[in-house]
């Protein structure tokens, strides 16, 4: 996507240097700042400071990583120490087993002479792979959306998102934005609900995005969703997913279960948009089989913005008396999905459905 006419992906290589960059989204929407990533210790605190973060771009990154490792020992030895310390970084996106699985399995079966070459194609290719499974995501969505806007006599579209799964959160593109981008490129109406998504605010980064390719958008609290959808000023709701169990429960950042609940008691659809590769099919029961990441109470009793002369500043909220629990993500159970939106099409949240569309029977 375009960032002031120029083009970003959120992580590449660059073509003369051949060094890993990524944009640093913790200073995101204030200032765009790129940095790049030299050693195994910079792509492991990337991904757990949330440098980067969103469950697609987390695999491509840890690709990149396995890639570079393997480029400085590409011995057994080092592949399974490299995958070790990349799995200990965050416990929920399931797009980050997946990738160090699929990388362990495909070396593990070239010889230590070609492994770092085959690694950097496969580390390219994934990258390659996740933009274009986000534009059938966009392509797939937009026609439910432009289904709504004929139902509207093409009036604006009001959909409502949580968290930001934008192309800041996969390569490019983004999973449950891709639709909004295709469906505004092509002329429907849209405007956005974005919740600013506390602790982290990252309805900041979803703004960013939408005000970039001047969509209509409005940041609201988390808690106004139920208020906005019973007044009919919500249209549909499109969230993204870190893992989504074979049985098509959603796991995605806290505070989505309230979103489905509200959407359920209002009569709205409420989709989750996702590549294949986030589905778990090893995991039935997301509430009971999911690990929840809990992060720092720091995200919690401090806040960082700008100071009236425009400088970034981190204060405190809370007494350091105060307790706080800061769970990153919750589950909303596949009764109140309406549908899962992937590259291969919009499906039921259903097991036999969602198997037999991806050959996992």
């Amino acid at each position: 996507m375009k960032v002031n006419s120029e083009k970003f992906r959120s992580i590449w290589r660059d073509k003369s240097s051949k060094e890993v960059k990524i944009i640093d989204q913790r200073y995101l929407p204030h200032s765009l700042k790129v940095i790049k990533l030299a050693s195994l210790n910079d792509y492991c605190a990337a991904i757990s400071d949330m440098k980067v973060r969103g469950a697609p771009l987390i695999g491509v990154t840890a690709a990149f990583a396995v890639a570079d490792s393997m480029a400085k020992d590409p011995s057994d030895k080092n592949l399974q120490i490299t995958c070790d310390l990349l799995s200990e970084t965050r416990p929920t996106a399931v797009n980050l087993f997946w990738a160090l699985n699929f990388f362990r399995d495909k070396l593990s079966k070239i010889n230590d002479n070609r492994r770092a070459e085959e690694a950097h194609k496969l580390a390219d290719s994934l990258a390659e792979e996740d933009i274009q499974k986000n534009k059938a995501i966009g392509q797939e969505g937009f026609r439910i959306l432009a289904d709504l806007s004929n139902k509207k006599n093409h009036e604006v579209v009001n959909v409502l998102t949580h968290c930001n799964a934008g192309w800041l959160a996969t390569v490019d593109w983004g999973t449950a934005l891709a639709p909004i981008f295709r469906a505004n490129r092509e002329g429907v109406k849209i405007h956005v609900w974005v919740d600013e998504t506390r602790p982290r605010n990252q309805g900041g980064l979803t703004a960013w995005e939408l005000a970039h390719e001047d969509i209509d958008h409005t940041i609201v609290v988390d808690n106004s969703g139920g208020y906005l959808m019973q007044r009919g000023l919500v249209d549909l709701v499109i969230v993204g997913s870190d893992r989504t169990t074979s049985a098509g429960d959603v796991c995605n950042k806290i505070g989505t279960y309230l979103k489905a609940l509200a959407a359920k008691d209002n009569n709205i659809p409420f989709y989750a948009a996702l590549p294949s590769s986030t589905i778990d099919w090893d995991v039935q029961n997301g509430l009971n089989d999911i690990p929840i990441e809990n992060r720092s109470s720091r995200e919690i009793d401090h806040i960082s913005g700008l100071d009236s002369d425009g400088t970034l500043k981190t204060i405190r909220l809370y007494s350091e008396k105060v307790k706080s629990l800061n769970p990153a993500f919750d589950v909303t159970p596949s009764k109140f999905v309406t549908g899962i939106i992937t590259e291969k099409g919009t499906f039921d949240p259903n097991e036999e459905i969602l198997r037999k569309a991806f050959g996992k029977l």
